[in-house]
């Protein structure tokens, strides 16, 4: 299984008229019990509209994106399935629920951190638990 990020850009549903909001909200989260229940879902959400800040590697935090930026990511899902054909479909059930198009992206593998992580499960903790 891969897991694909499905996201869109912000502003990418500032079409939507308010009065749709509701219809759009019931529309994506059917999406979103879907693919739960098909065992698919990782993890999803939409972001705030606010200025990201930028850590640099040496610590320095400063503002960002820059003014420049054309496009910043408005919303995610995180899909885990057996081909990126699949992730297209919940891609284009996802573009249907929100009304507006998404991008695929294919995550990198991290066998290192996914043992981690199933040591930390058989322990029956959570990964934050000290």
């Amino acid at each position: 299984m891969t897991e694909y990020l499905i996201s869109f850009n912000e502003g990418a549903m500032d079409h939507i008229p308010a009065e749709d909001w509701p219809d759009v909200g019931k529309a994506s989260h059917e999406v979103v019990r879907e693919a739960v229940n098909a065992g698919v879902w990782v993890y999803g959400g939409g972001l705030e509209r606010q200025r990201a800040s930028v850590v640099d590697p040496d610590g320095l935090v400063i503002d960002g994106p820059y003014p420049e930026t054309k496009e910043v990511v408005g919303g995610f899902s995180v899909v885990n399935v057996a081909t990126r054909e699949e992730a297209l479909k919940w891609a284009a059930k996802i573009a249907v629920a929100c009304r507006c198009a998404q991008e695929v992206r294919e995550l990198m593998p991290d066998p290192e951190t996914d043992e981690m992580l199933r040591q930390v499960a058989s322990r029956g903790s959570h990964p934050d638990a000290v």
